[in-house]
């Protein structure tokens, strides 16, 4: 038994972010993100039952993002310019930007990526924790940073 560690994080996820270093990439992918063919390369864990915000939040509390190197360590999924979707906000992004400032953060280090970028971005990552979340464009990318 840890303690300290969100229990939402299970062995198989924290051997994961254990194994990550810095610039390393870790999605957190709502349910109708395809970890196989988006990251094939990537370990996927299965965290059923849980939101993507609530994630973030739970990783936050183990790991830190990038700020020294990079301007948005941390970034949500939005629709492409072209694709005719137009969302101005949504629940899961809110709830991004509250995880980040609940865990020391500057809500400025958080950006938007167009989907097709993120998914080409995404193809990078070293984890993808595969959550439950439904709601529209809750995908998110973390990028690890040094303490």
């Amino acid at each position: 038994m840890l303690r300290g560690i969100p229990e939402i994080i299970g062995s198989d996820l924290l051997k994961a972010l254990a194994d990550t270093g810095h610039g390393d990439l870790i999605v957190i992918a709502d349910h109708f993100y395809p970890p196989i063919t988006k990251s094939p390369n990537a370990v996927s864990i299965q965290a059923k039952g849980v939101g993507a915000a609530q994630m973030v939040d739970a990783i936050l509390k183990l790991v830190p993002l990038d700020v020294e190197y990079e301007k948005y360590p941390i970034q949500y999924m939005v629709p492409d310019a072209d694709s005719g979707i137009v969302l101005e906000s949504s629940p899961v992004w809110d709830g991004v930007k509250e995880a980040v400032v609940n865990n020391g953060y500057d809500v400025s280090c958080v950006g938007e990526i167009e989907r097709t970028k993120f998914y080409e971005k995404a193809g990078r990552a070293y984890v993808t924790v595969c959550t439950s979340e439904t709601k529209p464009y809750g995908c998110i990318i973390l990028q690890k940073g040094v303490l």
